[in-house]
């Protein structure tokens, strides 16, 4: 039998981990400033890590350590995205555009390219490597949406669907791994003839209600709980944290999908108290954020390694096509009719990074299809994409919102808004 440790777990690894956060931690800052981001070091410090480096031993996609890391990433990424998003003050003008009108046409776009690329491919993979590839990460050009010189409404709008994406991506990918590994007409493995959409409605269902009754719930009850201050201060980042993960096997105890109800609990937890959505922000940008990196740093030590051999001409032109025409030809279509001009059409179009969202979905759709043989060139192209976008974006952010805000100026009007929206 194989040993299913990871091999993280030797010493030289460990103290290399430590001494990486030590330092980005130093000098996150001063490495900002020359356009180097944290995805951008912790990739390439598990990939010196990798046996592209000076690793010794290959690191295996179904690792019980990896898939651990994978699984509370994408609890808190879901969680913490939907808990940010205060409904009652959404501007959905720009991000619905985004999230109903450009996503779809992006994933039907990269479906139809993937074809054309990939002839010999299944198209129910075709489809996965689109839905994969479909989610934004704002977090690759946080220089963009925290930007004060940028307009409102584009960082308003990259923030919403980034937040949303994710969340409205992953049922769809649900079912496309549902059918591929029960088969298209549902498989015994859910009771065939249909039984695979029966599975499939109560995972969504019954993920969202559960979650959206823990989050609801929790957030009423803590937000009661502070307002009588029955809880100290150091408990305010804990609580979501558990509330994210006590949603996940509250639904799955039912039968639902815990993914699922991680995004509704933190959906109605962060509409139901705002000092916890606030304590939520806090955690994301603390401790969060190292489980974050360290999803960076496992998608350059295992997924890079794991892809090279795959890495080639065709893979590069359809991860660069990815990036920029399948995804800013949809944009500018999309946002025609908006105060905005073709520039700021194609700046919001190239700000789709792909970034944590699809690392963490590609490690759940190995761990749920167990054996890619032969499809390994898929998750190539998947993994080639987001690596491009850590690279590309990382570096473009800084210099690109610096030269739109300087032909965009943001006027009164938009500072009085944005002031109020955060308020």
């Amino acid at each position: 039998m194989q040993d299913k440790r990871f091999p993280m777990a030797n010493e030289t690894t460990l103290v290399g981990i430590a001494l990486v956060i030590l330092g980005y931690g130093y000098f996150s800052k001063l490495l900002n400033r020359w356009n180097i981001s944290g995805p951008m070091v912790f990739t390439a410090v598990g990939i010196l890590l990798s046996p592209l480096g000076i690793g010794r031993t290959p690191f295996r996609f179904n690792a019980e350590a990896v898939q651990l890391v994978a699984q509370f990433a994408l609890i808190l990424v879901l969680f913490s995205d939907a808990s940010a998003l205060r409904l009652r003050q959404l501007r959905w003008g720009l991000p619905a555009r985004l999230l109903f009108i450009a996503m779809p046409v992006t994933v039907v776009l990269t479906f139809l390219t993937a074809k054309y690329f990939y002839p010999e491919a299944p198209p129910l993979y075709l489809m996965l490597l689109a839905l994969v590839l479909a989610p934004t990460d704002a977090a690759l050009g946080k220089a963009v949406v925290t930007d004060p010189a940028v307009p409102p409404d584009i960082r308003n709008g990259l923030n919403v669907e980034s937040g949303l994406n994710d969340g409205i991506v992953f049922p769809l990918l649900l079912t496309v791994l549902l059918l591929i590994t029960g088969g298209a007409g549902g498989g015994e493995q859910h009771g065939g003839n249909g039984g695979w959409f029966v599975f499939l409605s109560q995972q969504i269902l019954c993920g969202a209600v559960a979650g959206g009754i823990v989050g609801y719930l929790g957030g009423r009850v803590g937000g009661v709980s502070i307002e009588k201050r029955w809880m100290t201060g150091e408990y305010g980042n804990l609580v979501p944290l558990a509330l994210a993960v006590f949603a996940y096997y509250f639904a799955e105890a039912f039968g639902g999908n815990g993914y699922i109800a991680a995004f509704f609990g933190g959906l109605m937890m962060g509409n139901a108290s705002e000092k916890l959505r606030r304590d939520v922000e806090n955690f994301a940008e603390s401790e969060g954020e190292l489980l974050i990196m360290l999803s960076f740093l496992v998608f350059g030590l295992v997924l890079v390694p794991a892809s090279v051999p795959y890495w080639d001409a065709k893979a590069v032109v359809f991860a660069l096509l990815s990036l920029t025409v399948l995804r800013m030809l949809p944009t500018v279509f999309a946002l025609a009719g908006t105060k905005l001009d073709l520039a700021g059409r194609l700046f919001v179009g190239w700000f789709g990074p792909r970034g944590i969202a699809s690392i963490l979905y590609i490690l759940i759709a190995v761990e749920t299809i167990g054996d890619i043989t032969q499809r390994e060139y898929l998750f190539a192209v998947m993994t080639m994409t987001v690596f491009l976008s850590i690279l590309l974006h990382g570096l473009s952010a800084r210099p690109l919102a610096r030269i739109y805000s300087r032909h965009h100026p943001v006027d009164d009007t938009e500072k009085r808004d944005d002031s109020e929206t955060k308020v």
